[in-house]
């Protein structure tokens, strides 16, 4: 007995068994019904989405002998002879093959004579759209007045090379891409029948590969029951379709979450060298991104139709602690680079490089996150409540091996550096040139001395940027900077002046000394104090005074 393949064995008879396309199956049920049957349908839509197989079923249910019946009963000869495909009344053409007006004049030709045992010639044309021009202008008047006897089916995945005048003569329908789920579905009840043994996973993966074809996904089918028999491990279908290679997503996205650089490009190693495309593994790597961010943001079934129960049970795994704002911000470089990495000559040092970037990027903070923080920062600032002390905590014990030193002097040791005003000056103009930022956090000292290649700086007690000068970042910036302005290699020395208040100013100019002077007021001010204590690693980088 001849072998038919799954795709010709399980293809729908009848509209019920249709996959994916309710609309069009309840439109056409319902003209049927209606007695409302149109001359001329034409049917747009990927390949593998049913427009032929819907297209055979119409013709059935109108010229079934117990009919016209929205359910064709698939026994009597009429209905027989069309899924044969041995039918005289109904002609399925390949627009591609026969696309000339020699073809059309000849159709134009045969459609006068009558059926010959069916209530309706049903000529049906797939890839109309490989007509030619003359072909379609041959066309246009058998379509706007056709016989009564004659009914016009034309199937096409490429609409927009239909003519606008062949398309306002037939009435479009719009057939939609299969859902994983429905592919599954129906990859396992073909299973069931079949008398084979196969995992969920294992059909999820054969059904990813149909990309929303359900023909496309039976082929596949077919193919691994050729290659691992009835009894199919998951392992056969990872081999068979080489999806071993997506643990490297997996592993990948928790790497990057994880802020791990190193196991980043060891992990691009592994896949290079097991034979994967980079560029397909970056937009793989996309578009498991995305994934994440769809199982974070919704839970609405519809929007997760192309993931399995246990990939959307493996992405919430990896997605657990990272948030909304973290993998959006992660989604944006991808995207940004993916031209890059498509059109570049080394897409894998281009990809090693984005995965880095990524890996080193803060995490985001939430919104909401934010706005409980502030909230609870309201609350403790409340008259009665428990406030904590706003003063700054004692200043750390530098590095060891750092080149800045903070010791204690007392108020009258300033008096006897009063030459180094001008020098201060002109030093504070530079740091201002070099960085905005930095000086405005310098600019409230006062040069005490430079002496020995050594620049010692004193700053009023308590002086809320203390802190942040002594960071590792910001010392060696203000020490390079000294460095160039003196021309020389030299140290820096940071004092804390003892008995000077925070309301020291460094210039003889009034006005200047009284916007200082409100400076340092915001910077003592309880609220901004608190939010430096609540948010890690937050920094002020001026303050501007509104006049």
């Amino acid at each position: 007995m001849e072998y038919r393949v799954l795709a010709r064995k399980w293809r729908p008879q009848i509209f019920e068994e249709v996959v994916g396309q309710d609309h069009v199956v309840k439109t056409l049920k319902n003209a049927i019904n209606l007695n409302r049957i149109a001359h001329a349908y034409l049917f747009s839509g990927p390949r593998g989405t049913g427009k032929t197989s819907v297209a055979r079923i119409l013709a059935k249910a109108i010229n079934c002998e117990k009919g016209p019946s929205e359910t064709p009963c698939n026994q009597c000869s009429n209905c027989k002879e069309i899924t044969d495909g041995s039918s005289l009344d109904v002609r399925e053409i390949d627009g591609a093959s026969n696309r000339g007006i020699d073809e059309i004049r000849e159709l134009r030709e045969n459609i006068k004579f009558s059926p010959v045992a069916s209530r309706y010639k049903v000529y049906i044309i797939d890839e109309v759209h490989m007509l030619t021009k003359e072909a379609f202008n041959a066309l246009l008047k058998t379509l706007e007045e056709p016989p009564s006897h004659v009914i016009f089916v034309f199937a096409t995945t490429e609409i927009y090379k239909v003519p606008a005048t062949i398309l306002s003569r037939c009435q479009h329908f719009d057939f939609k891409r299969i859902s994983l789920r429905q592919i599954i579905d129906n990859l396992g009840v073909i299973a069931k029948g079949e008398g084979i043994t196969i995992s969920d996973e294992g059909l999820t993966w054969i059904a990813k590969g149909g990309e929303g074809s359900l023909r496309d996904a039976q082929s596949i089918f077919d193919q691994v029951i050729s290659y691992a028999g009835m009894d199919i491990k998951d392992g056969d279908v990872e081999e068979l379709l080489g999806l071993s290679d997506r643990r490297f997503l997996a592993e990948l996205s928790r790497a990057v979450l994880a802020r791990d650089a190193g196991k980043c490009l060891k992990i691009v190693d592994e896949a290079y060298y097991s034979g994967m495309d980079i560029k397909q593994f970056y937009q793989m790597f996309l578009n498991h991104l995305m994934d994440l961010l769809t199982v974070i943001i919704t839970e609405k079934e519809e929007l997760l139709m192309d993931l399995s129960d246990h990939e959307i049970g493996e992405l919430k795994k990896i997605s657990e602690g990272a948030s909304r704002e973290t993998l959006q911000r992660l989604l944006d470089i991808l995207i940004a680079e993916e031209d890059d990495i498509r059109k570049g000559m080394e897409p894998r040092l281009n990809m090693e490089y984005v995965l880095v970037k990524m890996a080193y990027l803060e995490p985001m903070v939430p919104v909401d996150e934010i706005l409980s923080r502030m909230e609870a920062l309201e609350k403790s600032l409340k008259p009665g409540s428990e406030e904590k002390k706003s003063a700054p905590e004692s200043i750390r014990e530098p590095e060891k091996k750092s080149d800045v030193r903070v010791e204690t002097r007392r108020e009258d040791d300033l008096r006897r550096r009063d030459k180094g005003d001008n020098l201060w000056g002109d030093f504070t103009d530079y740091v201002k040139k070099k960085s905005n930022p930095l000086w405005s956090k310098i600019v409230p000292g006062k040069l005490l001395g430079y002496d020995n290649r050594c620049m010692t700086i004193g700053f009023p007690e308590g002086y809320i940027f203390l802190e942040s000068i002594m960071e590792k970042s910001q010392k060696k910036l203000l020490t390079r900077i000294a460095g160039e302005f003196f021309g020389e290699d030299i140290s820096v020395k940071i004092t804390s002046l003892e008995g000077v208040p925070n309301n020291y100013g460094n210039s003889s100019n009034g006005n200047t000394k009284a916007m200082e002077n409100l400076k340092s007021e915001a910077l003592k001010h309880p609220l901004v104090q608190k939010v430096l204590d609540v948010f890690e690693s937050a920094e002020i980088r001026d303050v501007i005074i509104k006049k």
